[in-house]
């Protein structure tokens, strides 16, 4: 991600060229982006984008650096359910929102719970698939915790298909990416995906 200026009022500095490409897009679609309610329109659109994407700034892997041992011999599954997110689809920039349960079974350190929530928003907070989100996210739990299994299902709606194209609402996508034990041992996979609902 290129280096944003912030102003004196500490807020991102909007290139030119980025606010032409925001008035571009209004003209286009049939506005006049010189009308009272437009004319910020283009620093805010821009902004927000930014907030959107913050994931490119960060390796969500620094999430998992800071783990614990000492949890009294427990060895069994961690998981943590229905954590709300929300991404953009790559192919339209259309809104992704969802939930995904985030799951691993540790061999002898754990990870503060919230770090699952932070490395799914390192994520989901670029322009994405959904694949892709439930792939990298367990990738990157097994690259840095090490564990027996991890298994990642995320549950999402999409702004592409709800409000454009083919506009089916209320209907949503399931991936799943099982690694380890959870892929290798029936009853350990039936265990995870039961205590997250599928």
């Amino acid at each position: 991600m290129t280096k944003v200026e912030v102003g004196p009022d500490g807020k991102p500095v909007v290139p030119e060229q980025v606010l032409d490409a925001v008035r571009t897009l209004i003209s286009w679609a049939g506005d006049d982006v010189s009308r009272e309610g437009l004319l910020d329109t283009p620093k805010r659109v821009a902004r927000a984008w930014l907030e959107y994407c913050q994931g490119y700034a960060e390796d969500p892997a620094i999430h998992l650096s800071r783990t614990f041992e000492e949890v009294g011999g427990y060895n069994e599954l961690v998981l943590l359910k229905d954590i709300p997110f929300q991404s953009h689809c790559e192919h339209h920039m259309a809104p992704i929102t969802g939930k995904a349960s985030i799951a691993y079974m540790p061999k002898d350190r754990v990870v503060g719970i919230s770090k699952l929530a932070r490395v799914l928003n390192g994520y989901a907070r670029r322009l994405q698939v959904q694949e892709r989100l439930t792939a990298e996210v367990a990738k990157c739990i097994w690259d840095n915790l090490q564990p027996h299994g991890v298994a990642v299902v995320i549950d999402a709606q999409h702004g592409c298909m709800t409000g454009r194209g083919v506009r089916t609402p209320g209907v949503g996508m399931v991936t799943s990416r099982l690694l380890g034990c959870f892929l290798d041992d029936e009853r350990s996979r039936k265990e995870v995906l039961a205590l997250m609902g599928y």
